[in-house]
């Protein structure tokens, strides 16, 4: 990367952005491989790590990367450290699934961005401008909106066992993602290929491999794409986009996530979203649209002082 890219603030990197959305659209699907797969949490997860791992090893030796490394103690645990909280948001978020509705779960899960802009305008002191709290506030609306949530839900309801699962998911992501911003120098092979190996060292005792045994091709072939696709492509993506982009553009991006979920509902199972569920979709995409309108113009004055110096 070139000194002059360096210097451009987090939402000033288009390419980042594209590497975002595409990672926050495939990530959309993986509920509907997830339930293919026919593995409990923790073996789900498991796979995930091991499947990526061998994934970015690859990727890693191809590309030559591996040379050019510049390793840190420092970024080395921090890398871990984020990898911790990412293990442990899927296994949390997968456990949620088993143990209350997906429509819930993924709700509560979507609080995450809410608590990446809190707690990144704090630790990172991003302004947070009446645009970016707007965007955010129709994101979030248009999530509970989608899942159904409103006054009529029980306190029972939301406070089960499996809303408090949802609600780890959701903090250890935060954690993820304000640890990642701050990894600069290993490459995105080596912060993805760290984390995930941690992942199988850290669940290896508590994989059950008897639940493999009963796998059909069908759940090998879910399986598989959830490790490469949803674990290893997606992650590297999503590390390689992250050290670019400001937490209110992350906090607004990755509500795609919900929305290819729905389309994927629609699309393969028959369902057919509410009218409060498609205004739902309408809040959630109208504000990534006045978020990302917003950055395309800071990005356009930032070009021009680039390229003119002198001004």
């Amino acid at each position: 990367m070139n000194k002059q890219n360096t210097n451009l603030k987090p939402t000033q990197h288009p390419v980042a952005t594209l590497k975002m959305i595409i990672s926050m659209i495939i990530f959309g699907s993986i509920g509907f491989f997830s339930e293919r797969t026919n593995l409990p949490s923790f073996e789900l997860v498991f796979v995930r790590c091991a499947c990526a791992t061998l994934f970015l090893v690859a990727c890693w030796l191809i590309s030559g990367q591996f040379k050019t490394e510049k390793w840190s103690i420092k970024e080395v645990i921090q890398t871990l450290l984020c990898g911790f909280f990412l293990v442990f948001n899927w296994v949390f978020l997968f456990k949620s699934f088993e143990e209350t509705s997906i429509t819930v779960a993924i709700s509560i899960y979507h609080l995450a961005p809410v608590l990446v802009l809190i707690l990144g305008s704090i630790i990172y002191r991003e302004k947070l401008t009446v645009i970016s709290v707007s965007s955010i506030i129709l994101c979030f609306l248009g999530t509970l909106l989608i899942s159904n949530i409103n006054m009529h839900t029980s306190f029972k309801e939301l406070f089960s066992s499996g809303i408090i699962w949802a609600i780890l998911a959701a903090l250890f992501y935060a954690f993820t993602t304000l640890l990642g911003k701050g990894i600069n120098n290993l490459s995105p092979y080596a912060t993805t290929f760290l984390q995930t190996a941690l992942g199988v060292v850290i669940l290896l005792p508590f994989v059950s491999f008897d639940k493999f045994t009963f796998l059909s091709q069908g759940n090998w072939i879910a399986v598989i794409a959830t490790g490469v696709i949803h674990t290893g492509i997606v992650y590297l993506l999503f590390f390689d986009s992250l050290r670019f982009l400001s937490t209110k553009l992350i906090s607004i991006l990755v509500f795609l996530d919900p929305g290819v979920a729905i389309l994927l509902d629609t699309m393969f199972t028959g369902f057919r979203p509410t009218i409060i569920q498609v205004l739902g979709m309408i809040f959630i995409f109208g504000g990534m649209i006045l978020t990302l309108f917003k950055s395309r113009k800071t990005l356009s004055s930032k070009e021009k002082l680039v390229n003119n110096p002198e001004m």
